[in-house]
């Protein structure tokens, strides 16, 4: 089985470029504050989890084809802190602190330990459990435990009294993040994308997937790191430029 999967990759590429209309929807609304049709709005709150969890499960697929996941953290969480850096310096209103990429990157790190454990979970039963662990504790940052229309249980406030956990998902009042990804609960959904990577590389999945058949989605998919990086600096100049010339509000030109 070769390091990638043709599918995968053209499912990230074009999660990439879905993440690239938002983040210019999300710029022209809440950055240069213009109101865009109520349509539009609806459809793009139900896309945003889409595409961070169609990034979070096919980083988690990744993890089984990766050499090395504590080097492929490091360097995740290292683009997160460029991305910190750089909202801190140019956009302070739109700090990211804990953000997808400081995630993935935590996650990723995580599994390098604790992957070979979880490899021998059969499939189907991590991406169930894993999957039943994501919905339980989806309103950990909200202070609850439990599945809505099921059950809920109040979690103790004495976990949100303290500013450093919110890498764990138990944020105090003092924590802002324009972008905010905690282990609790994304790690579960990481690992139940893990668990869909262990079958995919036993080569059990249906053949077609294997194949790359759309080579440019294929191609952005695996340079999306790069995309990540650079797409809102340009969204910004570009978005900069055309209310410029519109006589319109710009935030640096």
């Amino acid at each position: 089985m070769g390091k990638r999967i043709g599918l995968i990759d053209e499912i990230r590429g074009f999660t990439y470029i879905a993440m690239i209309i938002y983040h210019a929807y999300y710029d022209i609304v809440f950055v240069y504050g213009h109101a865009l049709p109520d349509i539009v709005n609806t459809v793009m709150r139900f896309i945003q989890p889409l595409i961070a969890g169609t990034f979070i499960v096919i980083a988690g697929i990744s993890s089984n084809f990766s050499s090395n996941n504590f080097k492929r953290g490091t360097l995740y969480f290292f683009c997160g802190m460029l991305l910190t850096f750089a909202t801190a310096v140019a956009m302070p209103s739109e700090l990211i602190v804990f953000g997808i990429l400081h995630f993935m990157g935590f996650a990723a790190m995580i599994y390098g330990f604790i992957g070979k454990f979880t490899e021998r979970i059969p499939s189907i039963i991590g991406i169930v459990l894993f999957s039943l662990l994501f919905a339980a504790t989806l309103n950990v940052p909200l202070g609850y435990i439990g599945i809505n229309g099921l059950f809920s249980a109040p979690l103790p406030s004495f976990l949100y009294g303290h500013y450093w956990l919110f890498p764990l998902g138990f944020t105090s009042s003092a924590f802002y993040s324009s972008d905010y990804f905690p282990l609790i609960p994304n790690l579960f959904l990481f690992l139940a994308g893990a668990s869909l990577g262990v079958y995919l590389k036993s080569g059990r999945a249906p053949k077609g997937i294997y194949p790359n058949r759309f080579k440019a989605m294929s191609f952005i998919g695996r340079h999306g790191i790069w995309i990540y990086l650079l797409h809102q600096p340009v969204i910004i100049l570009v978005l900069d430029i055309i209310f410029k010339l519109t006589g319109q509000g710009t935030v640096f030109l």
